[in-house]
Parts: structure tokens; sequence; C-alpha cells
């Protein structure tokens, strides 16, 4: 069986990381590299998707969006507007799903790490019919936005363990008009380590992917 590697770029700017990931593509599709789950932490942005109206659901002027200190990127992920920042996770997992060619399969497999990590955490989360995401009944706790290129995954997830939620009202996050967003901290009361997080998700990732991951092609 062959393992996924695990690595961690640390803070990093989202438009560099971005590059970094679309690199590290072309080097799973040339097989100059195995499959990976890439962890990060991002400076504050907000960064908008593919879907539609996506750039109508910033509230935030120029001035409000300088203040804070958040910068504004258009991604090629699927998905709305979201936020990314200190206190969250930023999960990419780049796998060759040339095995199985089914985003859908692929999708629910990535919900379920987060499900499995966040219930080691006591939180009892799911999916919401007809959302995109990990939550707590009408509480947001993690996005979810996926691309593909020539059946190789990157872009991912983003999990709050303790971010700045205040951050989240300079926009509609992931368009959502009938919910809240929340964070680990938020819910439990008490600050986790974000080492102990991602260790979790290592575990759990590698052990829905366990089938999934490939040599070298």
């Amino acid at each position: 069986m062959v393992e996924i590697e695990i690595i961690d770029w640390g803070r990093t700017r989202y438009a560099e990381a971005f590059e970094e990931q679309k690199a590290r593509v072309a080097r799973r599709k040339a097989g100059d590299c195995g499959d990976a789950l890439i962890f990060t932490e991002h400076d504050p942005v907000y960064t908008m998707g593919l879907r539609k109206g996506a750039d109508q659901h910033l509230i935030w002027d120029e001035a409000t969006l300088a203040e804070h200190g958040v910068e504004v990127f258009k991604s090629n992920r699927g998905g709305d507007i979201t936020y990314h920042g200190p206190g969250q996770i930023v999960g990419y997992p780049i796998l060759s799903l040339h095995a199985r060619k089914d985003l859908h399969a692929y999708l629910r497999d990535l919900e379920e790490v987060v499900i499995r990590t966040l219930t080691g955490f006591g939180l009892e989360s799911a999916r919401r019919e007809g959302k995109t995401g990990i939550w707590l009944e009408t509480r947001k706790i993690c996005a979810i936005g996926v691309a593909v290129k020539s059946w190789i995954t990157y872009h991912g997830f983003a999990l709050n363990v303790a971010p700045d939620l205040n951050h989240f009202n300079g926009i509609v996050p992931c368009g959502i008009t009938d919910g809240t967003v929340t964070s680990m901290a938020n819910e439990l009361g008490y600050s986790i380590g974000m080492a102990d997080v991602k260790a979790a998700l290592a575990v759990e990732f590698r052990k829905v992917f366990a089938n999934t991951a490939t040599d070298n092609e």
C-alpha cells in the first residue's frame, strides 16, 4: 500500500500557495511525486470561487479590507466566496483520481475525513442537505471547494479551529443566508492545538484514502 505524504507549508499567502499547488499538480501528473495532503495556514484573505455571483457576496469595501488587513483573490476552485486566515487549517490534497474517476465520491470521502476528525474531538458534525461543507446543525465549521486537472485534485478544505470569526462579517460566507459560521474553539469553549488537529486529520485522511493512493504514474 502506498502511504500518502503529509506536507506542512506553515503560514502562507494564498496567491503563493496557489502557485505551489499548481506546480505540485504538474509534478504529480508527470509522475515526479506521489499523492499528498498539504496543510497550510493562510494570511487573511477572501477567495472567490467560480460560482456565479460570488463577487456580490463581498460586503467590505476596499478601505475596510485594508483596515482589517484582508486580501481578495479570485480562485478557480468550485464554490462561492470564503475566508481563510490564521487559526484555520487549510488542507490541499494533491491526489491522482485515475484509479476511480469519480469526483462526487472524492468529495464525500473528503467530507468524511473532516467528520471523523471532529467526532474525535467530541463534535458531532454532518453534511447539510443542499449545502457544501461540514456543519454543526446550521453552523458551518468547514468549507470545501475543490478542483481537478487531468484527474489530479487540488484546492480542498478549510477547517475553522480558532480563527477570528469577525472576519467572516466582511462576506456572505459561501453565500449562506440561513446559517452562521463557527469554529472548534467556539463550540468547545477552549482552545485546541493546531498540531493536534492536523495530526488527527492526517490519520483520518490516510484511513479514508488508503485504497486511493497510487504510485507515480
